[in-house]
């Protein structure tokens, strides 16, 4: 089995564009908008998704991250010294519909701990959720509102996002686990 890239630069792109456009579209614009970004990678396309809508509305749209590590079910499974990031919402989130933004969704468990460390910042009037790969297989009912590409892998494949912030490129690759 080898690494295969399912999506380049311009396809990156091109999804973010999309995911924008749908995302002003099923809000009917912008009003009590807010964008929040998981960390890591979420946190990078949160930011472009962000500013693709600025620069289309002429508006500033509050936004934040979010690190959900000790939210997560399996935590202690995974390092009894998990590393902590920093989150940032500056904003109320009351009243504000929140677009939850990641890099991959697999079983939704992450989801579900973004959601809970988001109302421990308050009641947003809703949570969408946008991601730019959707790979199935999912453990909790949680479905993203806002896709770039869906895939299925087979269950011994990784879906890795490389994102130029920190991989010097954007693409998506299938590798063996």
């Amino acid at each position: 089995m080898s690494t295969q890239t399912i999506m380049i630069e311009s396809d990156v792109e091109r999804s973010l564009d999309r995911i924008s456009l749908e995302i002003v579209e099923r809000n009917h614009g912008v009003a009590d908008l807010s964008i929040v970004g998981i960390h890591t990678g979420g946190v990078f396309l949160a930011r472009r998704i962000k500013e693709k809508i600025e620069q289309r509305e002429k508006v500033v749209l509050p936004s934040g991250n979010l690190d959900i590590t000790l939210y997560r079910d399996d935590w202690s499974l995974i390092s009894q010294n998990p590393i902590v990031k920093k989150s940032d919402i500056g904003f109320l989130l009351e009243d504000k519909r929140v677009i939850l933004v990641d890099d991959v969704i697999f079983t939704g468990r992450t989801i579900r701990a973004a959601m809970d460390a988001i109302m421990d910042y308050g009641r947003p009037l809703s949570i969408q959720l946008a991601v730019l790969v959707d790979r199935g297989g999912r453990e909790l009912p949680i479905q993203p509102d806002y896709v770039g590409m869906v895939v299925a892998p087979h269950p011994d494949e990784r879906v890795d996002v490389l994102l130029s912030e920190k991989d010097d490129c954007d693409a998506v690759v299938l590798s063996p686990r």
